[in-house]
């Protein structure tokens, strides 16, 4: 490590004044850390938003689930609120990463970094979530803007998540062995009206939805459906890991085995 000045503001408006004069806030601290051992990232000030209570809360509104930003993975994953409302969620949550990492890791975090293989990007896409800041709302359509880019403006910070609750929804991944990220995972979510979103993380740069299985799956919300679905790679990511059309085979596999666990609970 190196020198830096660090601060634990209490509420979320002292936490917005640091941010606007250049502090970096400090969420679960996943990315920002280990970034910050490696020099890839060097700033002068943290901003450590743990001390701010209400950020941290998980409740009902209505007919959506609010999330607030510091709201740890494996406390979204056991609350018994989205267990009971939204359960592709929390088993969302419950599966990110390892023990450690859910411990520690916060949903804004993810959201605000905005990784091209996170969870969390996924399910906000696919249930078509509001991003709520100290300053507006976003939503979800409009907030994520490619690999590690964000509607976010400088000093601005997260401070909840909405999520409209879906008719049945599900999440599936594959994971990469090395890093627990996924290689490819899809989100699935059928609203009361019948529409569909589906949105995939780990396929390229950054969260996208995928029109070709939503059309398919609003017309009929069978696995056949989306088997039936043409995935193209022209767009997907070839790495180390995975070509493109093998990346395109996974995003139609983990949509139908999504469709059917979706159905499968109700």
């Amino acid at each position: 490590m190196y020198a830096f000045n660090y601060s634990r503001p209490a509420s979320v408006a002292d936490a917005a004044k640091l941010a606007g004069a250049g502090a970096k806030p400090l969420a679960g601290g996943q990315t920002l850390l280990a970034s910050m051992k490696l020099r890839l990232s060097q700033p002068e000030q943290l901003a450590d938003l743990g001390g701010i209570k209400e950020l941290s809360t998980i409740r009902k509104e209505g007919d959506a689930l609010v999330i607030g930003a510091m709201a740890r993975h494996a406390d979204v994953g056991s609350n018994a609120d989205v267990k009971a409302t939204y359960p592709a969620l929390a088993y969302l949550a419950s599966h990110i990463g390892d023990r450690q990492v859910r411990a520690m890791g916060t949903i804004g975090g993810s959201v605000a970094n905005n990784d091209p293989s996170a969870c969390y990007p996924s399910a906000v896409l696919a249930s078509g979530a509001t991003i709520v800041t100290n300053k507006r709302e976003i939503a979800a359509d409009d907030y994520f803007q490619g690999m590690f880019a964000t509607a976010l403006e400088d000093g601005e910070l997260i401070t909840a998540i909405r999520f409209p609750v879906p008719k049945r929804a599900a999440y599936e991944k594959l994971r990469q062995k090395a890093s627990n990220f996924p290689l490819i995972g899809v989100f699935v979510a059928q609203f009361d009206s019948g529409q569909v979103r589906v949105a995939v993380t780990g396929g390229g740069n950054g969260v996208f939805r995928h029109t070709g299985l939503e059309g398919a799956l609003t017309r009929s919300f069978t696995a056949a459906a989306a088997e039936a679905v043409k995935i193209e790679s022209g767009d997907l990511s070839s790495d180390l890991h995975a070509t493109a059309e093998y990346r395109a085979n996974l995003i139609g596999v983990m949509a139908q085995r999504a469709v059917a666990k979706a159905l499968a609970s109700g």
